[in-house]
């Protein structure tokens, strides 16, 4: 069995300087961590491997040597690149997912090239992948990748991982294409990013752009749930740490010593980008210059910059005003014996930049807005018996891990100034103090426990999968149910109304029996077999409104009331609702706009199906915390239903009237069918060899799930079928029942 680890780039650089191409390994953390990573998966790399070839004899060629390190090359043309990686990735999704909206353009050819290189990605994974094979994408040029892959493959086990932010829902909700993006990252396994902030984000976004709800940090689509979790990514710590012991680092070293002299180093290393701070920086230190002139002469900072899309406008343009900001630092306060900011317009060799990190006395951390940063990290790692501060942005991701950094808002320079002096005065002691902390830290959250974490959470969700999946009602299962229902004598079916025999509604009030449901209903009763009961939260009032000219029992608010041989009883008295429970419940309503406050006989019940999907969420989870002690007192039961909650006395359920129901009777069928928390009461209380089935959310309970409200009348008509003597006739209504009852089959012989 293999891994696949799809990413834009492979970890290899592919050049053709004389005609001959040349391969040169490019070390990145993320190669770092998988390369290390132990499992019994063969690894395999999957990505455009930096050239732009035409000839299929040059493609054949790199291909044949790649293959020799199990790297799987996608050729992308200059068009894709333009389009699809400078274009949609670097011009629409990295503005925005960085905060710099105003940098974000939209254009048709963008999202189009995505679209066309995410399928080229798909294809060249489905000539490759085999049954028991995992697949792994990397990042935001691929977000469309996973849900191509479910398509062609709905059993394949995909985890995916966002290595930028990913913006709060109010900046999210400006693009476009915002419900293509996220059902494409939907359709992976295991979701994972940086920090617990980007994972609400994410999670806030589905829930309102798509409407689906998250339990927790899980959320089911179909028969399988995604799961997402926050990983922050670590760094080779051993490398760095011990990185100083290296004889071509110690001549560094020695090399940069020389250099800077006497002075305070103080060190920035950043991609050319806007989302790094680099002129916020730059004027917090002229800002620490103009005030600190006892300082001058003694203070250096040296600037790595290293070279990044610099042909594109917005990057050129900043370049460009880097240069002028330090040029007029160094013009204002440099002298013949000292150069306030030392630049660097190029990328450090691994010996030279852990030098530069093991010397310097400051490193100055500030970008807007990152996903990670791993400078902060790999400078703290470098410092083995030294001293050293870290002035570190509160934007950075690494800033949740790394509390004993000076933390600044980035985007205010006289933070920076001040964090400066903070950090030039500070003693020798709280210095090494503060970077053990980090270190502590660093040693064991490292880039190798990142990928194994990954690849664990990655197994068990798809091991949770597969569990789910053997729910799932197959056609094997419909002939077996069959079988048991036509041998029986005596059949019990229990089943639940909203959610189950009728779609849910936002107004509960519109959720009426349907001609079909009424139709299934008079044949499941004509046969004298069965004994159907509807068993349902809804007060009885509306329950005989909607089903009393129907030969069926049933039982209203979840067990209070029961209707047998056409008559109501009622198992508990009318409940006095005392005037504080009733005031929280209004007080909730009130501030909770388009929920509504539902009055039983026997239960008070809030609604907030049409209510802000957050702000509901919320106001459920404060009202329980408000009703607790109040029920407690009273003893009275909370349900958390389906965008409901639910205050009753805890005497009944829907689970004591199946035990009503079976000590009246013997039954050799019982199935019974719900869709909610609370028809787990009833499946509980069914035995063994009943059939129960949940419908939408798979239920540990239960013994086998149907997808959707939709298929359970097309599920009932395949097991009831058309019984001798029942009477059916062959109208237009039935035909087509039956004909959606064949269409269901058809569809379980394919998931088969």
């Amino acid at each position: 069995m293999k891994l696949y680890i799809i990413s834009n780039r492979l970890p290899v650089k592919v050049a053709n300087p004389n005609g001959t191409f040349v391969f040169s390994r490019s070390e990145g953390g993320v190669t770092t961590g998988l390369d290390s990573l132990e499992t019994s998966y063969e690894k395999h790399w999957i990505g455009w491997p930096g050239i732009c070839v035409n000839k299929e004899k040059d493609k054949q060629e790199i291909n044949e040597k790649l293959l020799e390190l199990n790297f799987h090359p996608v050729f992308l043309s200059e068009a894709h690149i333009r389009n699809y990686y400078e274009g949609y990735s670097n011009s629409t999704i990295w503005p925005m997912c960085h905060y710099f909206y105003a940098y974000t353009l939209y254009k048709k050819c963008f999202w189009q090239s995505y679209q066309v290189v995410n399928q080229l990605f798909c294809d060249e994974i489905c000539r490759l992948i085999r049954p028991g094979d995992k697949v792994w994408i990397q990042d935001y040029q691929l977000m469309l990748l996973p849900g191509m892959l479910r398509k062609v493959y709905p059993e394949l086990c995909i985890g995916y991982f966002h290595h930028i932010p990913f913006p709060s829902y109010e900046l999210f909700r400006i693009l476009p294409e915002r419900a293509e993006i996220l059902k494409g990252l939907l359709g992976a396994d295991f979701i994972a990013f940086h920090t617990h902030d980007y994972m609400r984000h994410f999670i806030s976004a589905v829930e309102r752009v798509l409407h689906i709800d998250f339990k927790l940090d899980e959320i089911q689509i179909g028969n399988r749930v995604v799961r997402v979790d926050a990983l922050p990514m670590g760094i080779n710590y051993e490398l760095y740490h011990n990185a100083s012991q290296n004889p071509v680092v110690r001549q560094a070293i020695d090399r940069n010593r020389t250099l800077f002299g006497n002075h305070k180093l103080i060190l920035s290393v950043d991609r050319l980008d806007y989302s790094k701070g680099i002129l916020h920086r730059l004027h917090g230190f002229s800002s620490f210059l103009e005030h600190h002139p006892e300082y001058h002469g003694k203070v250096t900072l040296a600037m790595v910059i290293v070279p990044s899309r610099d042909h594109v406008g917005s990057y050129a343009e900043l370049k460009t005003k880097i240069d002028e900001e330090i040029g007029s630092v160094n013009g204002r306060y440099s002298t013949m014996n000292w150069t306030p900011v030392c630049y660097f317009y190029h990328g450090f060799s691994l010996e030279e930049l852990t030098a530069m990190y093991y010397v310097a006395d400051i490193a100055l951390v500030t970008p807007l807005r990152d996903g990670m940063n791993l400078v902060a990290k790999e400078y703290v790692a470098s410092k083995c018996d030294n001293t050293g501060v870290l002035i570190l942005s509160e934007m950075a991701g690494a800033a949740v891990e790394m509390t004993d950094a000076i933390q600044i808002n980035p985007n205010d320079s006289g933070q920076i100034e001040n964090a400066i002096c903070q950090a030039l005065e500070m003693p020798a002691e709280e210095q090494k103090l503060r970077l053990q902390r980090m270190q502590k830290i660093l040693s064991v959250q490292t880039v190798n426990k990142w990928a194994a974490d990954f690849v664990n959470g990655l197994d068990m969700t798809c091991m949770k999968n597969d569990s789910l999946r053997k729910k799932r009602i197959t056609a094997a299962t419909i002939a077996q149910i069959k079988l048991k229902y036509n041998q029986a004598k005596q059949r019990l079916i229990l089943l639940d109304y909203d959610g189950t025999l009728a779609a849910l509604k936002t107004r509960p009030e519109d959720a009426k029996p349907t001609p079909e449901l009424i139709s299934i209903l008079q044949q499941m009763t004509a046969d004298p077999s069965n004994h159907i009961v509807i068993n349902s939260g809804r007060d009885h009032f509306t329950l005989e409104k909607w089903l009393g000219s129907l030969p069926v029992c049933m039982a209203a608010e979840h067990g209070a009331f029961y209707k047998e041989n056409g008559v109501w009883h009622k198992n508990i008295k009318k409940l006095e609702w005392s005037t504080g429970l009733q005031s929280i419940l209004q007080m909730f309503v009130d501030k909770t706009p388009r929920s509504r406050l539902e009055v039983k006989e026997t239960a008070l019940a809030w609604h907030y199906r049409e209510s802000d999907a957050w702000l509901g969420t919320l106001r459920a989870q404060q009202l329980v915390n408000a009703l607790i002690s109040i029920c407690t007192r009273q003893k009275l039961q909370i349900l958390q239903g389906n965008k409901v909650i639910e205050i009753k006395s805890p005497d009944y359920n829907k689970g004591s009237e199946v035990n009503r129901l079976l000590s009246n009777k013997r039954y050799d069928f019982v199935i019974a069918m719900g869709d909610d928390t609370t028809d787990d009461d009833m499946f509980q209380a069914l035995p063994l060899n009943a059939v129960t089935v949940k419908v939408g959310s798979i239920s540990e309970i239960a013994n086998y799930n149907l997808p959707s409200q939709t298929d359970v009348l097309p599920f009932l008509q395949a097991i009831i079928g058309r019984q001798k003597g029942s009477g059916i006739n062959t109208n237009s209504t039935v035909k087509k029942r039956l004909a959606s009852a064949l269409d269901f089959f058809k569809d379980l012989l394919k998931t088969k």
